[in-house]
């Protein structure tokens, strides 16, 4: 019975050396029994970190008291290849790990008893749903066209941000921009032809950006980016070579060659704004008088 069951079953003596060891973990381990009988676990098995091992089996011995491991703890105590078709995409066999005290007549505990399922269709399948979850909790907060935060989560981390601000008084910039003469690309050239701006657009920001910045489409062929830990004159720098960049671009769409430029507007957080909008109020300004300027420019909010 114990050689035909599904779960390995191994028996361990004080010193750690196998006493037992039935055909589940003949047919993963590939090692006959006689292998590897009255070897010390540690020996066979290198992968198997013996501190923590040792601490885990301690109070099985100690105290007689069964104990416990999940995959989600330690994926697997025994290094066992996958063989399983349904789940043929996991490198390695998710285990849990019973291990029981063998209590012998006098009342002591000379041997423990380990007994290993495999339970990698179950991690499996929770590491597909966890995917799944993740992905869609992505796709909830990205637009689609320009693979930045949507408006709605990238307003929250700003507000994440002004309120890590006004706790450690670091820098930080706000940046509102937008497509010059965008609604004239639609007009002339066609909305698929705007699209194709925005994601070029998007891309250029991607690239100029750090990836601690936070950047969103605030909406239609407007965009944002919060510089984190940066003050207006470095701000400065980053909106101008986002603005020499994207200036220099040109998106071809049906044979006709499209050229662009954007206006910015900067606005560093001090402590005389009050709150995230006041923030948003103060760059949308710089942004306007950028348009007012001429276009194709970077402004910094003036008091």
């Amino acid at each position: 019975m114990l050689q035909t069951i599904d779960v390995g079953l191994v028996v361990l003596d004080s010193e750690y050396r196998i006493n037992v060891w039935n055909s589940f973990m003949e047919n993963h381990s590939g090692l006959r029994p006689h292998v590897v009988k009255d070897r010390v676990l540690f020996e066979v098995f290198k992968e198997i970190p013996e501190e923590w091992f040792k601490h885990k089996t301690q109070s099985v011995f100690l105290l007689k008291n069964r104990t416990f491991t999940t995959w989600e703890q330690r994926p697997f105590l025994f290094r066992f290849k996958n063989y399983r078709p349904i789940t043929g995409t996991e490198e390695f066999m998710y285990q849990n790990i019973t291990i029981t005290p063998l209590v012998s007549p006098n009342g002591e505990v000379q041997n423990i008893c380990l007994i290993i399922y495999d339970v990698t269709d179950i991690a499996s399948n929770r590491r597909q749903l966890e995917a799944a979850n993740s992905k869609l909790e992505k796709l909830s907060r990205i637009d689609r066209l320009t693979q930045l935060n949507n408006r709605g989560y990238w307003e929250e981390q700003l507000v994440k941000e002004y309120q890590r601000v006004k706790r450690t008084n670091e820098a930080s910039t706000l940046i509102m921009f937008d497509i010059d003469h965008f609604k004239k690309v639609n007009d002339t050239y066609g909305h698929p032809a705007g699209d194709e701006v925005i994601r070029v657009v998007s891309a250029a920001l991607r690239d100029t950006m750090r990836s601690t910045d936070i950047a969103g489409r605030y909406g239609g062929e407007e965009f944002s980016v919060i510089l984190v830990n940066t003050d207006g004159k470095n701000a400065m720098n980053f909106a101008e070579r986002l603005r020499t960049r994207i200036e220099n671009l040109e998106v071809t769409h049906e044979g006709r060659d499209i050229r662009f430029t954007i206006s910015l507007g900067l606005a560093e957080l001090d402590k005389k704004i009050k709150d995230h909008k006041e923030w948003i109020e103060r760059a949308d300004t710089a942004l306007y008088a950028s348009k007012q300027g001429g276009r194709n420019r970077a402004t910094t909010y003036e008091k």
